[in-house]
């Protein structure tokens, strides 16, 4: 990878819910990580594979870490905590989950960094976009308290990685600095924007208290440039650990697919292109009232959103349709690194599953940069610009 070699990097932080590293990935060779850590032993062997057989990854629980294990001074920390309580499709136990609930230890660390003079400048909370609805917003409305009782300003942005790669992933980035630093005019608005600022976070930040809101900022940046890949040009023709469905297998797949669905492959093979569709199995309720299990495919350039496999219609499936031609497999464990922006040289776990759902839990790699060099780095280094106190 382009930054695994080690090197005194310009800007320090510590990469909490590490996952693979893709926080880290994104930050660049520009950024030194002093700390990592994440609960998944089967995790931490893919980024000492990636990263090296570093000192600062820890691994093990969050809850059981030690103030004197983090090193130096962290100008950013990155976390993303578990989101598994905060989904739709998740129990909705909110920030009271044995898994997304281990914001709050985190979030004592956070606190007990503050008090030993190591505040970090700039805090990153990265999660699914039902953290605002959890709870009716009002987990939303803790993290955001618990920001400003610690003295700092923050925003959130919802950045959806399809503006990066054809992948639908939309995900709440929570972006909180430090009330003593400075920030560049430039990152500041004085209201909402649609592209970053959808109706639901707009919702939940009228949710705030008056005195929480005091803290917010309605954070600005650029939209990237026009994304030029596609869903198909990540495909593998010959992918080594899925095999292609038998054409029975296919024939059973297009079987569960509704009239709708169906449609889309008929248009497709009239279109005598090579066309590629991602394909996710859910239960739908049919004209008679009775659950069904169905196949739901999208021929819009974009996969599905990637998702941790927890059982066989987690995993997505794609189907190539050329001229009357129709073939489908599994989603290969490369291409998922591929939608999440990892480049072919990171080393994924030979097991499927666990890369699958090393991939389908990470934060996309270009989303992580674009953030950085148009808000972390320019809240880090000195702008000669007008500023205005935080």
């Amino acid at each position: 990878m382009q930054n695994r070699r080690k090197g005194a990097g310009v800007h320090s932080f510590y990469e909490f819910f590490a996952g693979g590293g893709m926080a880290r990935a994104g930050l660049g060779p520009n950024w030194s990580c002093l700390f990592a850590n994440d609960f998944d032993h089967k995790k931490g062997r893919t980024y000492t594979a990636n990263w090296g057989n570093v000192p600062e990854l820890t691994v093990g629980d969050v809850r059981k870490l030690k103030l004197s294990q983090m090193p130096g001074h962290a100008e950013l920390v990155w976390g993303s905590f578990p989101c598994q309580d905060l989904s739709l499709a998740g129990g909705g136990a909110g920030l009271k989950g044995d898994r997304s609930g281990t914001f709050w230890p985190f979030w004592t660390h956070m606190k007990a960094l503050i008090a030993d003079n190591r505040a970090p400048k700039i805090i990153v909370l990265e999660n699914v976009c039902g953290t605002l609805t959890s709870h009716d917003g009002k987990d939303f409305v803790a993290i955001g308290s618990a920001l400003q009782q610690a003295d700092y300003r923050f925003g959130a942005v919802v950045v959806d990685a399809a503006l990066f790669v054809p992948q639908s992933r939309p995900r709440l980035f929570i972006i909180a600095v430090r009330k003593t630093a400075q920030l560049p005019t430039a990152l500041i608005s004085e209201e909402p924007s649609d592209q970053w600022h959808p109706r639901a976070l707009r919702t939940a930040h009228e949710k705030l208290s008056p005195q929480t809101n005091q803290s917010w900022v309605w954070w600005k940046f650029p939209k990237p440039a026009k994304r030029n890949t596609t869903f198909a040009d990540l495909i593998e023709e010959n992918p080594t650990d899925v095999p292609w469905h038998t054409r029975e297998e296919t024939q059973q797949l297009l079987s569960m697919m509704s009239e709708i669905n169906l449609k889309k492959v008929r248009e497709a093979k009239r279109s005598g292109v090579r066309t590629v569709g991602g394909v996710y199995k859910r239960t739908r309720v049919n004209e008679n009232g009775r659950k069904v299990q169905r196949a739901e495919i999208r021929f819009d350039d974009v996969s599905g959103c990637l998702r941790t496999p927890a059982g066989g219609s987690s995993r997505q499936v794609i189907v190539i349709v050329n001229g009357n031609t129709v073939r489908s497999r599994l989603i290969s464990s490369r291409e998922t690194a591929r939608l999440m922006g990892l480049s072919d040289d990171y080393i994924l776990p030979t097991n499927y599953n666990e890369a699958y759902h090393l991939t389908g839990d990470g934060v996309v790699v270009p989303v992580v940069r674009h953030l950085a060099e148009h808000i972390f780095e320019p809240i880090l280094s000195p702008a000669e610009e007008a500023r205005v106190a935080a």
